[in-house]
């Protein structure tokens, strides 16, 4: 049955998440225990959007985790060859503020409640940046790093910075 699945999804950075739990539904309760953002998986909406969105290599980053570590903890339970350590790229933790970074946000928009209502907060950040000038920003607050939501703001060709305080809390600056 292992190399049935091996064939089906080769878990690396690149394999997308709905993927995995598509193909190895047993892993859900462990991908769900790694970090408290992975529980909203148990979402329907969240579970389609994000799943079909992150890789594996999004979904360690959002849990604080090594994507090296991730890959071959998942690998081993499913049965895959492990893979061999490379050198990851080495994220750059530039805390210095954007130069359009100035002032208040002209929204603040609360990710961690309308993810607890099951609303991905997508749509509603896309609202929002319709209703300001170019220039302006809003504020995003989230409790994981949100880094589906940020590659789509970029790939719309908007400025994204984020800045984690405690307890897990990111506070997600996107420009118009």
């Amino acid at each position: 049955m292992t190399t049935e699945k091996i064939s089906k999804v080769m878990i690396n950075s690149d394999t997308k998440l709905f993927d995995i739990l598509e193909a190895y539904p047993e892993l859900e309760e462990y991908i769900m225990s790694l970090a408290p953002p992975f529980k909203n998986l148990k979402k329907p909406i969240l579970r389609k959007t994000i799943g079909k969105l992150a890789t594996i290599d999004k979904v360690a980053k959002i849990g604080g985790l090594k994507t090296i570590e991730l890959i071959n903890d998942l690998r081993n339970k499913v049965g895959q060859p492990l893979i061999e350590d490379r050198q990851e790229l080495i994220d750059s933790n530039d805390t210095t503020l954007p130069d359009w970074l100035k002032g208040d946000p002209v929204t603040i928009i609360n990710g961690i409640e309308l993810l607890e209502q099951g609303i991905h907060p997508l749509n509603t950040v896309n609202i929002e940046l319709s209703k300001i000038n170019s220039k302006q920003f809003i504020l995003l607050i989230t409790n994981f790093l949100p880094v589906p939501l940020i590659d789509a703001m970029e790939k719309a060709g908007h400025k994204v910075f984020t800045v984690e305080e405690e307890n897990n809390i990111y506070k997600n600056y996107i420009l118009k």
